[in-house]
């Protein structure tokens, strides 16, 4: 049994020693926002936050997540259902387009302006380039991290 907390609820689970992360969050809670695209931690679509920290879901066990704090981007608006800061400047940029990668590039956008909060555009393009997407060309999703360069970032809503 694996006992963890996603999106601010604690969450106790059954699975096989060889179930990931990804499939736990997919297939066991039904939270599907979080995007499976190569299973080999090359696209960054599957990232989430494990412990605050941006983590690949497809290449961590789900065994290795007990008693540990798990944030898909279902968690991240508030309680009411407000966006979070970074969600809403991605929507003004109109930072997305089919959002299979939206997920992943906000965990690890978070991350970035967390660790260096008014980022260059080219410490932006550095950091994200782990993640792909098909369809931007990059250009609006580096525009939605920079709106928020110099404000502070809150973390994701059910962490606040």
């Amino acid at each position: 049994m694996t006992e963890l907390v996603v999106n601010g609820r604690t969450r106790h689970v059954e699975v096989e020693d060889r179930t990931t992360l990804a499939e736990l969050l997919r297939d066991h809670l039904d939270l599907t926002g979080t995007h499976v695209g190569c299973e080999h931690g090359v696209c960054g679509a599957c990232t989430v936050l494990l412990d605050g920290e941006p983590a690949r879901s497809c290449l961590v066990l789900a065994a290795q997540c007990d008693g540990r704090r798990v944030v898909t981007v279902e968690g991240w608006a508030d309680g009411d259902g407000k966006l979070h800061p970074l969600q809403a400047a991605w929507r003004e940029a109109v930072a997305f387009q089919c959002g299979f990668c939206t997920p992943g590039f906000l965990a690890t956008a978070y991350d970035l302006l967390r660790e260096r909060p008014t980022p260059t555009e080219a410490e932006v393009r550095s950091h994200l380039a782990a993640n792909l997407c098909r369809c931007t060309g990059y250009q609006p999703i580096v525009e939605g991290v920079l709106r928020l360069a110099g404000t502070p970032i809150p973390p994701p809503g059910c962490e606040r």
